[in-house]
C-alpha cells in the first residue's frame, strides 16, 4: 500500500486513519512546490493533480474523505464504521456536510489568498467565503454542544475528518465563537496517534 501526499495537505486525514488502524503504508512525498503533482506519472494516478492518492494493489483511490472510509471498511474490528444503516447514514451526512459546507469555503479562501496568481484573486470572494464558513461552523457548534462524537455514540471516521477540517478552520481563525468545537479539536489531537497539525506541517516544510 502506498500513500502519495504529505503534510500539510489533506493527506493528513489519511495518515491519521492509517495510524489509528495500525495499517502499514509507504508514504510517497509529492512536492507540489516544484510541480510534482502535475507530472505525467502522478497525473496517471490522479488526473485532477491533487493529493492524496492511495494505491492498494490494483486499486487507485483519490479524495481525502473517501480514502479514510475505505481504510476503515478494511478494518471492521476497529469499529470506526457504524454497524446499523441509520448510524452509518448519520456518519455520511456529517462527512458530506464537512467537505461541502465548511471545507469548500475554506478552500475558496485559500485559493484567493495564497494559491491563485495575484491577478486572479478576488478579495470579495474571501469575504463571502468567510461569511459562509462561519455560518456553517455555527451549525456544527450547536450540533456538538451536548455531544462527544460527531455521529452516534462512538468514535467514527466522521470524527477524524472533522478534526482535520476544524484544524483548517482554526488556522483561518474561524473558531473564535465556537468554544465546543475548540474543545473537541483539542481532544481529537490529544489522541496518541494523531498526525501533525496543519501548522506543524507548514513548520516542517519551512525547516
Amino acid at each position: 500500500m502506498k500513500l502519495y501526499g504529505t503534510p500539510p495537505t489533506r493527506a493528513l486525514r489519511v495518515l491519521w486513519l492509517l495510524r489509528e488502524l495500525d495499517i502499514e503504508c509507504e508514504v510517497v512525498t509529492v512536492n507540489m512546490g516544484i510541480g510534482e503533482h502535475l507530472s505525467p506519472e502522478f497525473l496517471a494516478l490522479n488526473p485532477a493533480g491533487k493529493l492524496p492518492v492511495l494505491v492498494d494493489g490494483d486499486l487507485v483511490l483519490t479524495e481525502s474523505a473517501a480514502i479514510p472510509l475505505y481504510l476503515a471498511e478494511k478494518c471492521p474490528d476497529k469499529g470506526l464504521i457504524p454497524s446499523s444503516p441509520a448510524a452509518r447514514a448519520q456518519m455520511y451526512r456529517w462527512i458530506f456536510f464537512l467537505v461541502t459546507e465548511i471545507e469548500q469555503p475554506l478552500w475558496r479562501i485559500a485559493l484567493h489568498t495564497r494559491i491563485y496568481a495575484e491577478r486572479e484573486r478576488l478579495p470579495e470572494d474571501v469575504s463571502l467565503a468567510t461569511r459562509d464558513c462561519k455560518g456553517m461552523i455555527d451549525v456544527l457548534e450547536k450540533h456538538m454542544r451536548d455531544r462527544e462524537f460527531l455521529a452516534g455514540e462512538s468514535l467514527s471516521v466522521a470524527d477524524f475528518i472533522a478534526a482535520f477540517t476544524l484544524d483548517w478552520a482554526n488556522e483561518a481563525r474561524m473558531l473564535g465563537d465556537a468554544p465546543r468545537l475548540q474543545a473537541y479539536l483539542e481532544t481529537m489531537y490529544a489522541r496518541p496517534k494523531a498526525p501533525p497539525t496543519i501548522a506543524e506541517g507548514f513548520a516542517a516544510i519551512r525547516r
